[in-house]
């Protein structure tokens, strides 16, 4: 067994997002290796409750706080807009610390980062003398320019602020230390991978971030209905413009199926323009907004649809897609991204976004297709779920984990033995 030292900043059980990847991955990597977990203190309670309830023999958990000083201006800087920025830099270094006085008295062999999953963020962890897995990360993604017009203005200027933070952050000179100082990284899209070869990283791969427990297939599997009197399509997540459910909306529009149902799952800021759209294009009494649902809600939704509808425009993960393929769904999506990597041909459709309107008319014909061809959901279905089985189940990402150890450790020793030398960050 290796000793690993993950950090996970965002780290929870039962959670979604990050905080959920965070700790499924820390979880995964505790059942055939020896792992210390930083992370928050604000996550300790349930932590504590989960590892009460599932023991993990070779996981422990080592919490880091910000200090009171920073804690303390944290009314002056949400103000200024900075403070999610400014927490994160500030427990980078606590967690550095902490790693330094770890690495005094125990040897590990590898020290990986898990989140924040973003390369444009860094991992100070990196400076320290071990082989360095990075990631998954991501963040590389943006949405293509010619979908930019489509935005409302506060879309436009969330997509503006992104992309400067992003280049902004590609000469942080820490971010850039940790692409130098990974030996392995791995990036959740092609479009990821490209930025992080940019700045500095070389031993890059593309590996998807998130995966299915075995119990999410159970839960799946419950919910499942066969009762197909009429074809359904959903789209589950917030509701934000880069989720694209404007392009759903209009091209189930277009696709004309009048016994067919559209759901859409979640909750956001653009819920009054998608219905507005939606009555526009008279399908208002055939598109149905079910609002926010908790976790088994939206599974059982899930299994009394027919086909996955997730037009995302820029997104690194995508987990809907793989709960959708786990749930023998077609899934729709753009040929960008987090789902592209995700959804193999045989298992949706993959929609070139070449622009708005061809964008459209790929998804319209491909509801069309699948309302047409009942044999053809099937299939697309049962490649689905294979697929999740053989590469996205956490016990499976957890063989691919210690294999890439294995191949990190022998990297670093490489790169020192032929005098590359380190140069970490000044002691305490």
């Amino acid at each position: 067994m290796r000793r690993v030292l993950l950090s996970a900043y965002a780290c929870r059980p039962g959670a979604g997002s990050e905080p959920g990847t965070g700790w499924h991955c820390a979880a995964s990597i505790g059942q055939t290796n020896v792992v210390c977990v930083l992370t928050q203190g604000v996550y300790a309670e349930d932590i504590r409750e989960e590892l009460a309830r599932a023991p993990i023999p070779n996981l422990r958990v080592v919490y880091v706080d910000l200090p009171k000083a920073v804690l303390s201006l944290r009314a002056i800087f949400e103000l200024l807009g900075v403070w999610r920025e400014l927490r994160y830099y500030c427990w980078q270094i606590a967690a550095y610390r902490c790693a330094r006085r770890l690495c005094r008295v125990e040897d590990f062999d590898v020290v990986h980062h898990i989140t924040f999953a973003k390369y444009w963020a860094p991992s100070l962890v990196s400076f320290l003398d071990r082989p360095f897995v990075w990631g998954p990360v991501g963040g590389g993604e943006i949405a293509p320019f010619s979908f930019w017009g489509r935005h409302h203005l506060s879309g436009k200027i969330y997509e503006l602020k992104r992309f400067i933070a992003r280049a902004v952050g590609e000469f942080d000179p820490f971010v850039r230390g940790t692409a130098r100082h990974s030996a392995v990284a791995l990036a959740t899209t092609d479009e990821s991978a490209k930025r992080m070869r940019k700045i500095g990283a070389r031993n890059v791969t593309t590996y998807p971030a998130i995966g299915i427990s075995e119990d999410d297939l159970a839960v799946l599997d419950a919910n499942l209905s066969h009762d197909r009197t009429k074809i359904n399509f959903i789209s589950i997540g917030r509701l934000l413009h880069w989720k694209g459910f404007d392009l759903g909306i209009e091209a189930f529009a277009r696709a004309a199926l009048p016994s067919a149902e559209y759901w859409i799952v979640g909750d956001g800021p653009d819920q009054k323009h998608l219905e507005r759209l939606a009555r526009s294009l008279g399908v208002a009494d055939r598109v149905r907004f079910l609002g926010r649902l908790t976790r088994n809600e939206t599974l059982k939704k899930l299994g009394q649809c027919d086909v996955l509808v997730h037009p995302s425009l820029h997104e690194s993960g995508g987990l809907v897609c793989l709960e959708a393929m786990a749930a023998r769904r077609p899934v729709i999506c753009l040929n960008i991204g987090g789902p592209a990597t995700l959804v193999v041909e045989n298992a949706g459709y993959r929609i070139e976004p070449a622009s708005p309107g061809a964008a459209c008319d790929g998804i319209s014909d491909a509801m069309k297709r699948l309302a047409a061809d009942g044999e053809l959901r099937v299939r697309m279905g049962e490649a689905g779920r294979r697929h999740v089985e053989s590469k996205y189940l956490w016990v499976e990402k957890s063989k691919y984990f210690s294999q890439i150890y294995t191949e990190a450790i022998s990297l670093h020793q490489v790169a020192n033995g032929a005098g590359a030398g380190f140069r970490g960050l000044s002691s305490d």
